[in-house]
C-alpha cells in the first residue's frame, strides 16, 4: 500500500523502534525503561503510533496509542491517549534537516506552572482545574478524564537520524511546573 502524498515527508517515523531510556519527574523517584514504538500508515493522510514501555524488571510501564497527522507544509498534530485519562492534542511543526526529521509539539497552556496564578486559573480568574487542563494553549490541549491526575501540559521534541529516533517529553503535572519527564534513544527494529 503507497504512502499517501499528505504524509510522504514523515516517512522516516515509519517502522518499529526499540531502546531504552530514563524517566525523572519531581513527584517520582527515577526510573529506566525499555519502550517499542510502532508508526504506520493505511495509505490515508495520517500516521498510526502505538507505543509500549517496560520496567528493568519486565513488568508493563506505560501505553499509549494515537496517530500523526500532518496540518499544512511544516504543521504537525499528534493526538495521544493515555489509558490513565489522559488525552493530549499536541501541535507543533515537523523540520526535515540535513540528518533527518525534527518534530516540536506541545499541549497546553504555554504558560503552564501547575501552581494556582501559573497561568492555570485560580486567583487571576482564568480558569480552574478540569477547566484548565481542557483550554486550548497555543500548541493544543490536555483534556483529563474525572479520576485522571492533573496534567497542565506537555511538550514532545523527537528526532529522527537514520534508523535512530531520539525523544525528550516535559511536562507540566500535579503543580509541577514544566519538567523535563522522559528521554529515549530507540533504534529502528
Amino acid at each position: 500500500m503507497e504512502l499517501h502524498p499528505a504524509v510522504d515527508h514523515l516517512a522516516p517515523l515509519l517502522g518499529t523502534w526499540r531502546g531504552g531510556g530514563r524517566g525523572d519527574y519531581p513527584t517520582i523517584e527515577p526510573f529506566e525503561y525499555t519502550e517499542e514504538v510502532t508508526i504506520g500508515h493505511v495509505g490515508k493522510p495520517f500516521l498510526a503510533y502505538g507505543q509500549r514501555t517496560k520496567g528493568a524488571d519486565g513488568a508493563p510501564l506505560h501505553a499509549e496509542s494515537g496517530y500523526l497527522r500532518p496540518a499544512g507544509d511544516r504543521g504537525l498534530e499528534l493526538l495521544v491517549v493515555h489509558p490513565s485519562g489522559i488525552a493530549e492534542v499536541l501541535v507543533g511543526e515537523v523540520t526535515e534537516t540535513h540528518f533527518g526529521l525534527v518534530l516540536m509539539l506541545r499541549a497546553g497552556a504555554r504558560d503552564a506552572t501547575g501552581g494556582a496564578n501559573g497561568g492555570t486559573g485560580g486567583a487571576d480568574g482564568g480558569p480552574t482545574g478540569a477547566d484548565a487542563a481542557n483550554r486550548a494553549g497555543p500548541g493544543g490541549q490536555v483534556v483529563l478524564a474525572p479520576t485522571a491526575k492533573q496534567v497542565d501540559a506537555t511538550e514532545r521534541r523527537i528526532s529522527v537520524d537514520g534508523d535512530t529516533m531520539r525523544y525528550e517529553v516535559h511536562m507540566a503535572a500535579v503543580g509541577e511546573p514544566m519538567t523535563p519527564h522522559l528521554e529515549a534513544t530507540l533504534h529502528r527494529a
